[in-house]
């Protein structure tokens, strides 16, 4: 995609949802760092839907500590893999109380160092919490990036990096939510809706489906 597509494609974006976020409901950074561990191979829907009676009851490291793991699993068993989400989530939050005061880290380096915390994880809770410019690469975003000719790759990473490359201001703060809700509801995986795709004529998808039919 030429330069100059790239700005218009999140100008059009940007123009439906001038202000993009996680679907993710959480009340402070340490809920959200939570939220977004518990997302892995999970729909937002579904973690929603079970944190909202956790959170409720658990604001802070101590809180979940003091819950503990078992009562973690009660809250979060309708999500895929709690067994060894609820194990992470009570690491981390001991991690935080001894290495970070209880706060959730600012930098990557630290925050993937806590368990079940990877890249993409680091990168929703820098930009969702700090306001960085990061591209947390899902399946939805990799789907676009390729699909569209927006940012090819092979890897998660591999397109991570072209979207730092391509992504002009003042998009990147957005960039991630805008490209996760396009791929959420408008590009989909097995039958992308491009009849009604804002920018169906800068994507360099083939076989474009533009008949609703």
């Amino acid at each position: 995609m030429k330069k100059d597509d790239v700005f218009e494609f999140f100008r059009r974006l940007a123009e439906e949802n001038p202000s993009p976020e996680t679907e993710l409901e959480f009340g402070n950074h340490y809920q959200l760092l939570v939220a977004v561990v518990l997302s892995a191979q999970a729909t937002d829907v579904g973690v929603n839907k079970a944190t909202r009676k956790l959170f409720a009851e658990v604001k802070s490291p101590q809180d979940m500590l003091e819950l503990g793991e078992e009562g973690l699993k009660e809250h979060i068993k309708s999500i895929g893999l709690f067994n060894s989400k609820a194990s992470n989530v009570i690491a981390l939050s001991e991690m935080l109380l001894a290495e970070h005061g209880g706060k959730v880290p600012e930098d990557r380096d630290a925050l993937v160092e806590l368990p079940g915390v990877g890249r993409k994880t680091a990168n929703v809770v820098m930009n969702c919490a700090f306001g960085a410019e990061t591209f947390a690469v899902d399946t939805h975003i990799f789907r676009v990036s390729n699909r569209t000719g927006l940012a090819k790759g092979k890897t998660p990473l591999a397109v991570e990096k072209k979207l730092e490359k391509v992504v002009p201001q003042p998009f990147r703060l957005g960039a991630h939510h805008w490209l996760i809700l396009h791929g959420r509801y408008v590009c989909k995986a097995r039958k992308p809706e491009c009849w009604r795709c804002q920018v169906a004529e800068l994507c360099s998808y083939k076989s474009k489906n533009l008949s609703e039919d």
